[in-house]
């Protein structure tokens, strides 16, 4: 059959890739249970029947309010298969942002996971005058809640009763039509509705499918919030195009059980996943003495010049395979063994990920690929390949994607993933989206000769200094978490006389230096107060600036006494540093890194 929309993928799917093991998830026992393709269509046909009971009717808006589980994907399916357009939801958003985006969409029906995101819904339902039916994953003591076990078996006896034809399994939509309204994250702001039809995904899929070495013999741990449009397309949609089977962790805390109790082969994440892996292979490594420590960074540094000759197409001598063969026995071996020891491919997408990072990872072989892309881009509009590989970059444009670069170096992009619109908001879709299609991204990049994209940062990241120089702060950003000393960083310096910056130290290393120094600091206000601790990032502040510009050194720096979080509104739920919200809540320490502005006498 000719795929052209979600549905339709679905359906060829599960027939042209019939698998015992489909979906998997953690069930209350702690195990791990599969359900079929054919239990998963069926699962999928009766939701879409018992949303019809419901009145459900094509183009009717369904959100989702859950963390990731098997019946998300599950609600997706059956309400994109009823015709509706979903509304997914981040469900670690404040209240008062889930209020505003159910109000702009006016979903007629809302999926739920548990009972404390019903009662985020029961406190404004209210207010949602649209909103008829809430469906809870789970029982809830709350009133007029409709349980997902009630819906299915709702829809599965109006099928045993009058069984629909084949072709009407599903409401049959135009390509062209809207899937999905996904909100954007944001990090100032009200989120925008991002309207993307059926063919933008598709489109994505088939041509992302195709480019990248996954197959039914493929097992992908699912983690990233499926709200996100990376997870969505690329963890749900297109395993299930490959016929690949699909895991999803328990909860974020757990994916390093998750992953070595279903070992995929295959994972999505954004950099932050990575950079942890790494950072507690150097914090375990530097705590080990003698000689684990000098054997790791001797492995790290084998991997990275690995990594490199690979890249440039070099063949490695006899005694360099030697060194990396003993490498991969004492280190790399066992890296990919608390990987699950399936791993093949893992992608990363969201931010800019630290080429030294990608390096030591793909050296140790654990290849991850790196892409770049936007909501409003279904997501992916560039990818590294195997084929197609250069450390650094994004990758090149995939087929049927076109790139160029405005004369203020902004990425402006065109092609069949292309969003529709922002929902109900003509003027925002005008600023970005031109008459020929050529969307504004809003990032500042350049592509090289062989057509490779370098992303820069973000336009509205730029600092401007007092001194009118424009200052990128993600590459200053990635160069310092890469240190095992750092978690977080954070550079200040718009309308500044020079530039500082906020870093969260990494504090399971840094309470094993004290140690080893003496230092007898309790807490973590202890440490980053103690005049030893502020000498050691001195240094490392000096070591970064000698790879600087006199203009993007840095010439202060605060340390944090805790990691920004998504609760405390300061990271997106991608995990993207909010710099306003960042600036204004630490005005005050900020301020401490600069003088004080000289007193201008009125007369």
């Amino acid at each position: 059959m000719s795929v052209q929309t979600i549905p339709d993928l679905f359906l060829a799917a599960v027939r042209e890739f019939p698998r015992p093991d489909c979906f998997s998830y953690r069930d209350d026992s702690g195990q791990y249970v599969d359900v079929s393709s054919e239990e998963a269509l069926r699962r999928v046909k009766a939701l879409r029947m018992g949303l019809k009971s419901l009145g459900i009717q094509p183009g009717d808006k369904v959100a989702l309010l859950s963390e990731n589980r098997i019946e998300w994907a599950l609600a997706d399916l059956g309400s994109l298969c009823s015709g509706a357009v979903t509304v997914p939801i981040y469900p670690t958003l404040l209240p008062d942002t889930i209020e505003y985006i159910l109000g702009e969409s006016e979903p007629v029906a809302i999926f739920v996971s548990t009972e404390e995101q019903a009662a985020k819904i029961h406190q404004i339902r209210d207010r949602l005058p649209s909103l008829r039916d809430v469906i809870s994953f789970e029982r809830t003591s709350l009133p007029d809640i409709m349980t997902f076990d009630k819906l299915k078996q709702i829809g599965q006896n109006l099928i045993e009763a009058d069984p629909p034809a084949p072709r009407d399994e599903c409401v049959d939509v135009d390509k062209d039509s809207p899937c999905s309204i996904i909100y954007t994250s944001g990090t100032t702001g009200n989120p925008k509705g991002v309207v993307l039809s059926h063919w933008n995904f598709v489109s994505n899929v088939m041509t992302i499918k195709d480019m990248v070495p996954i197959s039914s013999a493929d097992r992908c741990l699912s983690f990233l919030p499926l709200s996100h449009v990376l997870e969505r397309m690329g963890g749900l949609f297109t395993m299930l195009a490959v016929g690949a089977s699909i895991a999803y962790a328990e909860k974020m805390e757990t994916v390093p059980q998750d992953i070595i109790d279903t070992k995929p082969t295959f994972m999505i994440s954004v950099p932050r996943l990575y950079e942890k892996i790494y950072a507690k292979a150097i914090t375990t490594a530097s705590g080990a003495g003698f000689p684990k420590k000098n054997i790791f960074f001797w492995a790290r540094d084998i991997a990275i010049s690995h990594a490199k000759m690979k890249a440039d197409g070099r063949e490695s001598g006899a005694l360099f395979k030697f060194k990396y063969a003993v490498a991969d026995k004492l280190v790399f071996g066992k890296l990919r063994a608390k990987l699950g020891g399936r791993i093949q491919m893992m992608i990363s997408g969201g931010a800019p990920l630290n080429m030294k990072i990608n390096q030591f990872f793909n050296g140790a072989g654990l290849n991850i690929l790196e892409g770049y892309g936007l909501t409003e881009t279904s997501p992916i509009l560039t990818a590294n390949t195997f084929e197609n590989f250069r450390y650094g970059s994004v990758g090149k444009a995939i087929p049927e994607t076109e790139l160029k670069i405005a004369e203020d170096g902004e990425i402006l992009a065109r092609g069949p993933q292309v969003m529709i619109e922002y929902y109900k908001n003509e003027a925002a879709t005008r600023e970005v989206l031109d008459e020929e299609g050529w969307l504004s991204t809003g990032d500042i990049g350049h592509l090289d000769e062989d057509g490779f994209l370098f992303i820069t940062d973000r336009k509205k990241d730029l600092i401007v200094t007092a001194g009118g120089k424009n200052i990128a702060p993600q590459p200053i950003e990635n160069s310092y978490v890469v240190n095992k000393y750092v978690v977080q960083a954070v550079v200040i310096g718009d309308r500044r006389q020079f530039l500082s910056i906020l870093i969260v130290p990494n504090f399971e290393t840094l309470q094993d230096f004290a140690a080893s120094k003496g230092i007898s600091a309790v807490g973590q206000t202890d440490l980053v107060r103690h005049p030893q601790i502020n000498t050691l990032f001195e240094g490392i502040l000096n070591k970064m600036n000698k790879d600087l510009p006199g203009f993007s050194q840095i010439r202060k720096f605060t340390l944090l006494e805790r990691e920004f979080t998504l609760d405390d509104g300061e990271l997106t739920p991608t995990m993207k540093i909010k710099r306003f919200a960042i600036n204004a809540k630490y005005k005050d320490i900020i301020d401490t890194m600069y003088p004080a502005p000289l007193d201008v006498d009125d007369d």
